[in-house]
């Protein structure tokens, strides 16, 4: 017997070993958090993409379990991920917010009412919708939002929505129209934590597309990221209100005001890094952006007052944050903009001469 083997095998028979049947522990418990009755009444059609990852036996079990009408489109298992389509830079990436890594799923996406997909270790979601196509990260969060809390009444009427300091303004708009506060953190969804297991913030989100909420009854579901709660969030609001999430979110930015957003990726050295995350909102070399006076500058999150690792700068007609990659020897600069593209453009360009004078060599 190989060692391999031979050790697995020991392991197994230890008295410290159980086994633990996770796919069902997590199928029969996913009543508690989504409405899945109304989703198999209303007969919604939907289609999934597990991107060959974590997910691929949990939804042919999930549609059994609740007699939805639920199709995998593809449930092949390749640690090449051969079978997926290039990311805008020629890389393979599982994103199911990318466009590109999602043209598969959107070149079939008609014969359902909903249909959507999550990376592989389907912490993160993408929806699609038959007219609205891949819905941005932003906009879905959006929705959620407005949705999760006209439809959880037993929620605390103090829960807040946590967001990240890289997501839309659209976000404070709509918690502005539920009633609710915001929490505001720095990016990493580790700031939500205590929140969501006592019940204080209904609905985590960030810009990535990875979110999670509450159970019905007002109690933690996870305290990270789930991909498969959104995507089957998606199904209940269509049934529930007859709605597909892109048409939701024309209604709210009818209502609320609409935006357009963008952000850059550029090198950076780890000197040049470094330099960007201490950058103090208290020193900055523009008093406006866009066209717009500086109303506020933040180096803190203003939830919980923990540095940003960067800068968001805030204007009336909107806002740009800029910070280091954690992972990769780049920064980002995050935009939106409520007048227009060119408006956006100018707010870029501003936050660019901020960055650029940040990242300079001292010398």
């Amino acid at each position: 017997m190989a060692p391999a083997s031979l050790a697995s095998r020991r392991a197994r028979n230890a008295s410290t070993t159980r086994e633990h049947d996770f796919v069902t522990r997590y199928v029969d418990d996913l009543e508690n958090v989504i409405d899945l009755p109304a989703i198999r009444a209303a007969g919604v059609r939907m289609g999934v993409d597990p991107l060959g990852g974590a997910g691929v036996h949990y939804w042919p079990r999930i549609a059994e379990r609740y007699g939805l009408d639920l199709t995998v489109m593809n449930d092949v298992v390749d640690p090449t991920f051969g079978f997926m389509t290039l990311d805008w830079d020629g890389r393979i990436r599982m994103d199911p917010s990318s466009p590109y890594a999602m043209r598969r799923m959107l070149a079939v996406k008609d014969p359902h009412d909903i249909a959507f997909a999550c990376d592989t270790d389907h912490d993160r979601h993408g929806i699609v919708t038959p007219r609205g196509g891949l819905l941005p990260p932003n906009h879905y969060l959006s929705v959620c939002i407005d949705y999760l809390f006209r439809h959880r009444p037993r929620w605390r009427a103090d829960a807040a929505v946590g967001k990240t300091i890289v997501s839309s303004a659209v976000i404070d708009r709509v918690a502005k129209r539920v009633g609710r506060n915001v929490y505001e953190v720095p990016v990493g969804f580790k700031w939500f934590v205590d929140g969501l297991s006592d019940g204080s913030i209904g609905f985590a989100g960030e810009e990535s597309a990875g979110a999670t909420f509450l159970r019905h009854d007002g109690t933690v579901w996870t305290t990270d990221k789930d991909g498969i709660v959104p995507c089957l969030l998606s199904a209940e609001m269509l049934a529930r209100t007859g709605t597909d999430p892109a048409d939701r979110y024309r209604e709210l930015t009818d209502a609320l005001g609409a935006s357009v957003a963008d952000r850059i990726d550029a090198p950076a050295t780890p000197a040049q890094k470094q330099r960007l995350a201490k950058l103090s909102a208290a020193h900055l070399p523009l008093s406006q952006i866009g066209g717009s006076p500086i109303e506020r500058a933040l180096d803190r999150a203003p939830g919980n007052d923990q540095p940003i690792g960067g800068v968001k700068v805030i204007s009336a007609d909107g806002w740009f944050a800029a910070r280091p990659s954690g992972t990769e020897n780049i920064y980002k600069i995050y935009a939106e903009s409520f007048r227009d593209a060119d408006s956006l453009a100018l707010i870029l360009a501003d936050a660019q001469k901020i960055v650029d004078a940040a990242i300079s060599d001292p010398k």
